[in-house]
């Protein structure tokens, strides 16, 4: 009791020296981080919302009588489809893996000589890389798409997998990690006899793995949300993803007003898994943030 006591006496006298500045940056902060979560409150909202509240006027922010209906009917729709809505799941999941995979793997063997090692044509590979993060996916997609022909990987997991490896912005967030890591530390374990794959894998990986949580976020997140894989390199329907299903059922659902509860289900089913990767790995991308030169 006297513990409690003494915890919350320290917490009031921590409160008192907050001065009016800190309180109205902390009323600030709060009132926008609401504002930022009012999009996800109306996803899972209106994807329980049962039909007649689908389509009031004024719109309602908040179900007010919650419902499963609406994943119901999705269930219902899809077993019209020929192809059964679990193989594009398990799709999704097969190519979204491999792409986190191999995204992590390339971005940190990139990352890592370019921070500390000394070559020719090093600062012309970086600018390269970051120049590349300024363009759009839809300008690479016809040469995307002639590498993907020719090396005869289309309608296969590859197809999937190989146009998402390459990310510049992982690479981008592994190096500035890497360089913050004490040379000396380094030049310590060589002096020591440690060979440089072991360098590599004992001492740079284990100290980068905020950055690498941070790139599987965004290499799964990229994964996990496009259809352009499917749209482009994939012509059996069998190979096809989960964004590609659900963008088609709600295209199909477009002018259908009995099934919109469906595809509101179908979107909240889309965004679950970014979700959930997300909050598990959030404290590993704000010590990158912090450690990676971007605040």
């Amino acid at each position: 009791m006297n513990g409690w006591t003494s915890a919350l006496r320290r917490g009031i006298g921590s409160l008192r020296k907050v001065s009016v500045f800190q309180w109205f940056l902390f009323v600030l902060m709060t009132l926008l981080a609401m504002f930022m979560l009012l999009p996800i409150v109306y996803l899972f909202n209106h994807a329980l919302k049962p039909f007649y509240e689908l389509f009031l006027y004024p719109p309602t922010f908040i179900a007010r009588n919650p419902t499963i209906q609406n994943f119901i009917d999705l269930v219902v729709v899809t077993q019209s489809s020929v192809v059964p809505m679990t193989r594009y799941l398990f799709n999704s999941f097969v190519a979204s893996f491999l792409v986190v995979l191999t995204s992590c793997l390339f971005s940190v063997l990139c990352a890592y000589p370019l921070s500390k090692h000394k070559f020719p044509g090093k600062g012309i590979i970086f600018s390269g890389i970051i120049i590349s993060l300024m363009f759009a996916p839809e300008m690479v997609g016809i040469p995307r798409y002639f590498v993907i022909s020719q090396l005869g990987i289309i309608n296969t997991y590859w197809g999937h997998v190989l146009p998402l490896v390459a990310m510049p912005v992982g690479v981008f967030l592994m190096k500035q990690f890497i360089d913050q890591i004490p040379n000396e530390l380094l030049e310590a374990s060589k002096v020591e006899g440690a060979r440089e794959h072991m360098i590599f894998l004992k001492i740079v990986i284990p100290l980068c793995m905020p950055a690498l949580a941070t790139t599987a976020i965004l290499s799964f997140q990229s994964a996990w949300s496009t259809d352009e894989t499917s749209t482009l390199f994939m012509e059996n329907e069998t190979m096809k993803t989960l964004p590609f299903f659900v963008n088609t059922l709600t295209n199909q659902l477009a002018n259908n007003v009995a099934n919109q509860g469906a595809a509101a289900a179908a979107a909240l089913l889309l965004f679950i898994p970014n979700f959930i990767i997300f909050l598990l790995l959030q404290r590993k991308v704000i010590t990158t943030m912090m450690h990676s030169g971007i605040k």
